[in-house]
């Protein structure tokens, strides 16, 4: 039986007790179906084999080799993961076009006497209802932007918003990325795994509800913002969050504490600032780097290369409110949260 995805709400509401995806372990970490598991019917390795006999020597061939192979692997998940599974356990299967690597496997399991469904058009028919939603489609939720120099706290205002019951949406822990130079936080994930994360929260979104967003370029990291998303940023009011440098530095410091334990990477990055700024400074900044006074380089790095960068982005833009803060403490980050979900709640009843 086929199971047809006509939005990504399906898959919510459809109720089965494990989606399988059967493609390669490559194809599965680019990008997968939110919550699915990966039992390969035919491994990297041995996908590749089977499609040179198929293109360079006999289809036949071929499909002889991938029917032992997956009739193999089968085996060895039946032996393994899914050693046990009740009677009555319902799955989803997927390839990447619902073709024969989802079928041969789902005749395997019907077999057994599950109740079993492939997902019609496999993966390829799921990642057209992501474009759609976030290349064709308009953003479905007001948006209002938290924006503010390096080391404002924006984040974490963000995480407090959202604890006193805003909608929000946080990027950079999507992207797996801070949004600078310094913010790699891990490998980010690939634009197709960041893309089917942001789309399973959007579609977690109230529509009549307006959603605080951290202002960033189109790209975050090596992720690029896709356009639905992008188009709602730009046009959205923004609330501007303003800090002393040193309390930005001080916060700065704090959160990117992994580089001043490793000055070789801090030395990299700063490196890779030389085509914007003059030679005497990246000089100065590197002997700050080796002198551990990395205080003094944070307020640095914020006064003559961040802020200016920030100023020229936002040149022309208005706030339609400004949150002056004396230090960047929770107690004042509170504060502004506070006040940030009253913005909020204004901004739902003006749209109701």
């Amino acid at each position: 039986m086929a199971f047809v995805l006509n939005a990504l709400q399906d898959l919510q509401t459809a109720r089965f007790d494990t989606i399988i995806d059967a493609r390669a372990p490559a194809e599965f970490a680019e990008d997968h179906l939110p919550g699915a598991i990966n039992l390969p019917v035919l491994d990297d390795e041995e996908r590749a084999r089977v499609g040179t006999i198929y293109k360079q020597h006999s289809p036949f061939m071929a499909r002889k080799l991938g029917a032992a192979l997956v009739a193999q692997n089968a085996a060895r998940h039946l032996l393994g993961p899914l050693a046990d599974k009740p009677g009555d356990w319902q799955p989803l299967v997927y390839c990447w076009r619902g073709g024969q690597r989802s079928g041969s496997f789902a005749t395997i399991l019907r077999q057994i006497g599950w109740r079993v469904e492939v997902l019609e058009g496999g993966y390829k028919s799921y990642r057209r209802q992501v474009q759609a939603l976030l290349y064709d489609g308009v953003f479905p939720a007001p948006v209002l932007l938290i924006d503010g120099g390096t080391g404002s706290a924006k984040t974490e205002i963000l995480g407090h918003v959202a604890a006193l019951g805003g909608q929000v949406l946080d990027l950079e822990a999507l992207a797996g990325h801070r949004g600078s130079l310094f913010g790699g936080l891990a490998p980010q994930p690939s634009q197709k795994l960041f893309e089917t994360h942001l789309a399973q929260a959007v579609c977690a979104l109230d529509p009549a509800r307006p959603v605080l967003i951290e202002a960033e370029s189109n790209r975050i990291g090596n992720i690029r913002l896709p356009p639905a998303l992008w188009h709602a940023m730009q046009a959205a009011p923004r609330v501007r969050v303003d800090a002393p440098v040193a309390a930005r530095a001080a916060y700065s410091m704090r959160v990117y504490s992994d580089f001043t334990k490793h000055p070789d990477r801090l030395a990299t990055v700063i490196e890779g600032l030389r085509p914007y700024q003059p030679a005497a400074r990246i000089e100065a900044w590197h002997k700050l780097v080796t002198t551990g006074d990395f205080a003094t380089l944070a307020e640095s790095l914020i006064a003559a290369h961040y802020d200016p960068s920030y100023q020229r982005m936002r040149k022309g833009q208005r706030p339609v409110l400004s949150l002056d803060l004396p230090d960047l403490s929770e107690k004042s980050q509170k504060i502004a949260a506070e006040r940030l979900f009253q913005q909020l709640k204004y901004l739902e009843s003006a749209n109701t």
